[in-house]
């Protein structure tokens, strides 16, 4: 690559972000997300506020409990972090088909001449997490540069949301910084050199390369490597992903609710967006799934059969399977709706369909492409989202 090619996108604590958004009164509370609630289960995720308690990542349960006394523990959402994580994946790829994941919380992007398209390059990267954000309310960084690791770096140590490196500063970026940030130091055996050496910044490394035979004697199998990376050199590409064969869709609640008439309406308005979406990609889905999230942190989820995409239809699938997942009196906090098992739409499907709903359902499409996908709407639905 030889300009600034590799965004990287870290979304900073995606699992509390996600907590968070789902319960806004943990805001400002310490938090701590656990592996397990077994005494042997550890911290795998906290607050700033849980971190001034005494808390750690890698704390094992039974000590956390006794130190973070005002400490909300929450068992680890992986089913939430991975929806949010591809819903996420699904947004950002309209700005490039070329995405690397990496962990539930980044995102390489090879972004090779689609700065010339977008503008500037720090405005792309800008507009990546502005789209996020609007999409997700999860805020992220971004980083940009010639390669993958210096992108990511960018984003473990410089507080901007966005941040670019110019090409052929890649070392003088990485002069400052301690050695730990360098993947390669993180194998024990270099660590323990580098740790003996009382090396505490990348400058000292680069200078220490230049004496090529007592490098190699220090540092062994690992010299070539850890004399790439302290200069800034990655020579590995962006390895594109399939993004899932599925369209998700999630309403957070205003305030926790179990009113009935405020829930059907949210499906509704949900159920509208997967078809919107399932059309204008001339899609079908053979399952659709409900995942309804309580305030007591339990969940549970049903899936059916999706046989036509109009709205009515659709709708109508979800209510029933909402009434089989919600047999709690607790109150709800979210709704995840999922289609998958995606298929082409095919002629003989909407000749079978409903003809009436599904017409009604194409001409409310074109408005909506016209003037956006909440410019129709039912009163119901409006009331619930807040607009009249």
């Amino acid at each position: 690559m030889h300009a600034q090619d590799v965004f990287y996108i870290r979304l900073n604590g995606l699992e509390l972000q996600a907590e968070r958004i789902l319960d806004p009164s943990l805001r400002n509370r310490p938090v701590a997300i656990i592996s397990s609630a077994e005494s042997k289960g550890t911290v795998v995720a906290l607050s700033k506020e849980a971190e001034d308690e005494g808390l750690f990542y890698g704390m094992q349960i039974s000590m956390a409990k006794r130190v973070g006394q005002s400490t909300r523990f929450l068992p680890y959402n992986r089913s939430l972090y991975s929806q949010i994580n591809q819903y996420i994946l699904q947004t950002i790829s309209d700005f490039t088909p070329t995405i690397e994941q990496n962990g539930f919380d980044g995102f390489y992007l090879d972004m090779k001449g689609i700065d010339i398209l977008r503008g500037h390059i720090h405005n792309s990267g800008l507009s990546i997490f502005e789209r996020i954000q609007n999409k997700t309310s999860i805020v992220s960084s971004v980083g940009i540069s010639v390669n993958k690791l210096i992108s990511r770096i960018i984003t473990s140590v410089v507080p901007e949301k966005v941040h670019n490196v110019e090409s052929g500063l890649e070392a003088k970026f990485l002069e400052p910084l301690n050695p730990i940030i360098l993947p390669v130091v993180k194998e024990k055996n270099v660590y323990r050199v580098i740790k003996f050496l009382i090396i505490k910044r990348i400058l000292d490394i680069q200078i220490l390369k230049n004496k090529t035979k007592f490098f190699q004697l220090l540092f062994d199998k690992y010299s070539q490597q850890l004399s790439r990376q302290c200069m800034g050199v990655d020579i590995s590409v962006v390895k594109p992903v399939e993004i899932q064969n599925n369209i998700m869709r999630q309403a957070i609640m205003p305030e926790d609710t179990n009113d009935e008439q405020v829930l059907y309406a949210i499906i509704k308005d949900l159920a509208e967006q997967i078809g919107f979406t399932l059309r204008k990609r001339k899609k079908n889905a053979q399952k659709i799934r409900i995942n309804i999230h309580y305030s007591d942190g339990h969940q549970s989820n049903r899936i059916g059969k999706l046989v036509f995409v109009d709205d009515k239809s659709i709708f109508d699938v979800l209510k029933i399977l909402f009434f089989r997942a919600n047999k709690r009196r607790n109150r709800i906090r979210s709704i995840i709706i999922e289609a998958y098992k995606l298929s082409t739409l095919t002629i003989q499907n909407n000749l079978f369909c409903d003809n009436k709903n599904m017409k009604i359902s194409e001409v409310k499409d074109k408005i909506r492409e016209k003037h956006g996908l909440r410019s129709l709407q039912t009163v119901d639905v409006l009331q619930v989202l807040g607009d009249i």
